[in-house]
């Protein structure tokens, strides 16, 4: 099987296509480029498609590389026989290699290898023939210093045959297939434990039982994150039924007749079942569910991420951006339009300071000294508080007032890239221009911090980190590219996420904008040190120069297109600058006259599709949002409560909204519309504005149950 094949039976996508998206992505060419640029080769593969090409290209490889490595493995021990080999290759099955792999495997001294030491196989090998009925009289053959009598001489042989039993194909074949058919996952809570007030959030799994097949991600992931604390034992399991079946199967494959032999193999097969196929093929069962439900949750981590990262910007506004406190006081900062800043002080406008008056007067003349057009308050410790001190304020100039999202702030403002950009200023001050910045431009600056720390994952912690990382990453570099950077104003963490850069070259690129003043064109891109004609072919069309002196350098059209687009205005007897963003030119162009061996009628599609509207953020803009003003802590939520709230969070079995207060309520899957959803975000996206119905208030545990089937 060849990886066009491989990649093809996995995601049934056309050939050209496949060969096509492996042939730019050896040649160094990132997705984001792939899938924008070169739709014409891939046959307009979207990002998701050429990732999974990607994904199973890499995972052929290791597949190939597994099977090298076993078959040098088995060729040293002198085993390798021509139908093993045969096997080997043709096998494209990692657990199915493995299997293969297993008798041949390095590991510690089993009791079948003690047997074999002492001369017992050749016994073995006669009770699985079944054709000697007399085993006592052949027992006593094998009787030396080291087996004293005919019962450890067939205990030995049955230890033999146990093994062989565990490293049989067919038989963890089909024992797999049970378990994942049949399997129970159980919880018991640990006795010494269940009155500890860290134990009560799993409570509900104090005593669990369910089918392995049907626990959700969500619950398997609370389930194994219990345990791991110590609070519940956790196991994989069959019914008595269930594994009288198993055993029965393995009786019809290994037992021919009735006789001696069949009862001690019926033994072994017992032995083996318990002592090695159970908790082996139980651990296999769970590590695979378990990587179904790390890859659930990663991707509802994923996608709120995306939709986080996505969230509309203010965009370039004078911001006073104030992260609240009661007794420390509120930190505030006055950022300019690039959110550089220009003030920071506090203010004690709440108790046990209650020093209102001096707060007014100092927020009043910050708005009229530094020209603020918007306020952006954190959603954190007195947010409710801030928000309605704020709107006592009579301001001579209009003002926007927004809560924003304060997660992550308080991990930027100790990080290192926080320290590089305000080596003069505390935590205090770094966090407060953070939570302005996010107002003005959500994705410049929430890509400066762990995508873990943002708050809007679900058991992050408790999946692989590995792959969390890689698609989280995958999931920023979509976003940065999807909406493009200013080459002039972009910082080097929002860089290193451009196709083709990276973060050495996003530091070159920074020292170079620092030492040399503006770019003012893409091509000057090309004198930063070490940007070869690679990196800047991938990079160049997803960074924008405003008011430069080519127009496409502040859109979407890739270098390479300029020659084309400027023969278009040339046949129509205009300047580029008349054609950009001139739709009554652009409709006369047809597309078929501009189509090249380099760029074909997709492309050229696209090209028309963004001189249309060059440059454009396709983020919609932020809009302000008001709370019930009576609702300013969980004290004020009461049942049948009709409340607008803001979706700040989402997981498989619902999404948590922000009604004002510092803690927020959950509507779970089945409150969010009539009849039956089966993806959560099928019916809400972070930051929706929704209506929603207080159901059930716990005061004492922080809790709130909401429902949108108002």
């Amino acid at each position: 099987m060849t990886h066009i094949q491989f990649i093809q039976n996995a995601i049934q996508l056309p050939v050209k296509g496949i060969e096509n998206t492996i042939a730019l992505l050896n040649e160094d060419c990132t997705i984001p480029f792939i899938s924008r640029y070169r739709k014409d080769q891939t046959g307009n593969l979207d990002e998701v498609q050429i990732e999974q090409i990607a994904k199973l290209n890499k995972q052929f490889d290791e597949i190939v590389k597994r099977k090298e490595s076993i078959l040098k493995a088995i060729e040293e021990q002198n085993a390798l026989t021509p139908e093993l080999k045969s096997k080997i290759e043709s096998s494209f099955d990692l657990q199915e290699l493995e299997d293969f792999y297993l008798p041949y495997k390095k590991r510690k001294k089993t009791k079948a290898d003690t047997a074999r030491e002492n001369g017992l196989e050749p016994l073995a090998k006669i009770i699985m023939a079944q054709k000697n009925d007399d085993l006592e009289y052949l027992a006593s053959k094998y009787l030396n210093d080291k087996v004293a009598n005919e019962d450890e001489a067939l205990q030995g042989a049955r230890d033999i045959i146990a093994e062989w039993i565990n490293e049989n194909i067919f038989i963890r074949k089909n024992l797999r297939r049970i378990y994942q058919r049949k399997a129970q996952v159980e919880t018991k809570v640990v006795k010494t434990k269940k009155d500890d007030d860290e134990a009560q959030k799993f409570s509900q799994y104090f005593d669990w039982s369910e089918p392995l097949y049907k626990a959700p991600s969500h619950r398997l992931l609370a389930m194994l994150r219990a345990e791991n604390e110590g609070f519940v034992k956790f196991k994989i399991t069959l019914s008595p039924e269930d594994k009288e079946e198993a055993l029965r199967m393995m009786d019809k494959a290994l037992i021919k007749n009735e006789g001696d032999c069949a009862v001690h193999i019926e033994k072994a097969i017992d032995d083996s079942y318990k002592r090695l196929l159970e908790p082996a093929i139980s651990n296999e069962v769970l590590q695979e569910y378990k990587e179904k439900a790390d890859t659930k949750a990663i991707a509802v981590f994923a996608e709120n991420l995306r939709q986080l990262l996505l969230a509309p910007p203010l965009g370039e506004k004078r911001i006073l951006a104030i992260d609240p406190g009661f007794k420390t006081g509120c930190k505030v900062v006055c950022l300019d339009e690039k959110g550089d800043l220009l003030h920071n002080e506090t203010i004690y406008p709440h108790a046990p300071q209650n020093d209102t008056a001096m707060a007014m007067k100092k927020i009043r003349s910050m708005v009229n000294a530094y020209a603020i057009e918007a306020i952006s308050i954190g959603n954190g410790t007195a947010s409710r508080e801030t928000e309605f001190f704020i709107k006592k304020i009579a301001f001579d100039r209009p003002v926007q007032v927004f809560v924003v999202s304060e997660a992550g702030a308080s991990v930027y403002s100790a990080s290192k890239i926080a320290r590089e950009e305000f080596p003069n200023y505390d935590v205090t001050v770094r966090g407060s221009v953070s939570i302005g910045r996010r107002l003005s431009d959500p994705l410049a600056e929430l890509v400066k911090i762990d995508p873990k720390s943002i708050g809007v994952g679900q058991y992050q912690h408790d999946v692989d980190q590995t792959k969390l990382k890689e698609e989280l990453d995958s999931t920023v570099i979509r976003c940065v590219n999807a909406v493009g950077i200013n080459l002039n104003t972009a910082s080097k963490a929002l860089l290193s996420y451009v196709s083709g850069i990276g973060e050495k070259m996003a530091e070159n690129i920074v020292s170079y904008r620092a030492e040399n003043g503006p770019f003012e064109d893409r091509k000057a891109l090309k004198k930063v040190p070490r940007l070869g004609e690679k990196a800047f072919q991938q990079a160049a069309a997803f960074i924008r120069i405003k008011d430069g002196i080519n127009p496409l350098d502040n859109s979407a059209v890739h270098p390479e297109s300029y020659k084309t687009v400027e023969k278009m205005a040339k046949d129509l007897g205009i300047a580029l600058t008349d054609l950009v963003a001139n739709k009554e030119q652009i409709a006369k162009i047809n597309p078929e006259k501009y189509v090249t061996d380099a760029v074909g009628i997709l492309g050229i599609k696209d090209i028309l599709k963004e001189l249309e509207k060059p440059g454009l953020d396709p983020r919609k803009a932020a809009k302000v949002f008001e709370f019930d003003p009576n609702v300013r802590s969980i004290a004020n939520v009461k049942p049948g409560m009709v409340l607008p709230g803001i979706v700040n969070n989402i997981t498989a079995f619902g999404c948590f909204v922000d009604i004002g207060i510092k803690e927020s309520g959950l509507v779970h899957i089945s409150q969010l519309k009539e009849g039956f959803v089966s993806d959560v975000n099928e019916v809400v996206k972070l930051h929706q504005h929704v209506q929603v119905k207080v159901v059930e208030v716990d005061e004492a545990r922080k809790r709130i149950q909401l429902t949108m089937i108002l």
